[in-house]
């Protein structure tokens, strides 16, 4: 087996090149990234005996038919990331999002290769109630031009596949926490837990102390990604993928527990940059995939390992 996985430094890339060797003994891994963010350290102590092969390579001025060659399975992790900065630099996210996906993916469909793309939980709009991948199109209104551009993604594979046959399949994930070696904090639990680690107030807007957003267990997600290619799960389907709905206050609960004295600060303001909704991932464990993650653990591990810093960083974030 040949599984190409692009954006493959980053932060669940560098975790998920890890695990699918145990997953996939003998299989070959090609590890395609355009080093933009220099995560060198990503490919540091790999797994012996696996057939590694890196391509430094960009999804928009590179052919994806040179790395898919032979391939059987694409897993696109590619992408811009940070919702908070994709607001200044729309043009860009909507490029590498959205552009850079649908390259892939008509490589993919001229190729024969399974693609699994994926998307984010953000794409749902604020809710009152638990949401699915059933819901209403008036009910996806994404907030964010990482979000936007996720989701005509997503539309634009059901269009390639229409027309070329692509089969692929769409994971929404939640957003991520966890340990990985390309570990980023620009996301909501792990810029949290470095705040907190350096005695620094974690600055919430007052009115989403109570909001509830769907988190990924970074274990969670890669064990959903290599459940399936083992699963052949490309039925050109939409699966949520979410180990808890989670508030605010639920995270700062939670990192009390290794920091007990662990501060918020409070912000006025009547623009929200974050929507209160949960999120059901019923459809993916009907076809037999649950989530084993557990947030405190996921939160305490992260803690653990950032225990020894010591900055005068001013840095805040804002949820």
């Amino acid at each position: 087996m040949k599984i190409v996985i692009t954006g493959a430094l980053g932060h669940i890339g560098s975790r998920l090149i890890r695990t699918l060797p145990e997953r996939f003994p003998g299989a070959t891994f090609v590890l395609v990234d355009n080093m933009s963010a220099q995560r060198y350290c990503s490919l540091f102590d790999l797994p012996t005996g696996v057939d590694y092969r890196f391509v430094e390579a960009d999804v928009l001025t590179d052919d994806p038919a040179d790395w898919l060659e032979g391939a059987d399975v694409c897993v696109h992790l590619a992408a811009i990331t940070d919702a908070t900065s994709s607001f200044d630099r729309p043009e860009e996210v909507e490029a590498v999002n959205l552009t850079g996906a649908e390259r892939v993916a008509r490589a993919c469909a001229a190729n024969d290769v399974a693609m699994l793309f994926l998307s984010t939980t953000s794409v749902y709009g604020p809710q009152g109630d638990e949401v699915d991948e059933e819901c209403d199109e008036s009910e996806l209104a994404p907030q964010s031009p990482y979000a936007q551009a996720k989701l005509r993604a997503e539309r634009r594979l059901a269009k390639i596949a229409e027309e070329d046959g692509l089969r692929y399949v769409i994971f929404r994930f939640g957003t991520i926490f966890g340990v990985s070696p390309g570990m980023r904090f620009h996301t909501a639990v792990n810029k949290f837990c470095w705040l907190a680690s350096l005695g620094k107030p974690l600055t919430v807007w007052r009115t989403a102390y109570e909001q509830r957003r769907p988190y990924l267990d970074l274990e969670d997600g890669v064990r959903a990604i290599a459940f399936a290619i083992e699963g052949d799960l490309f039925d050109n389907s939409v699966y949520n993928v979410v180990t808890a709905n989670l508030t605010v206050r639920d995270i700062v609960e939670m990192i009390r527990t290794s920091i007990p004295d662990t501060e918020v600060g409070y912000v006025d303001t009547e623009i929200m940059n974050q929507h209160s909704y949960s999120v059901s991932a019923v459809r993916i464990s009907g076809r037999g995939f649950y989530p084993q993650g557990d947030p405190r653990a996921g939160i305490h591990r992260t803690l653990e390992l950032l225990k020894g810093v010591r900055t005068t960083s001013t840095q805040k974030a804002i949820i």
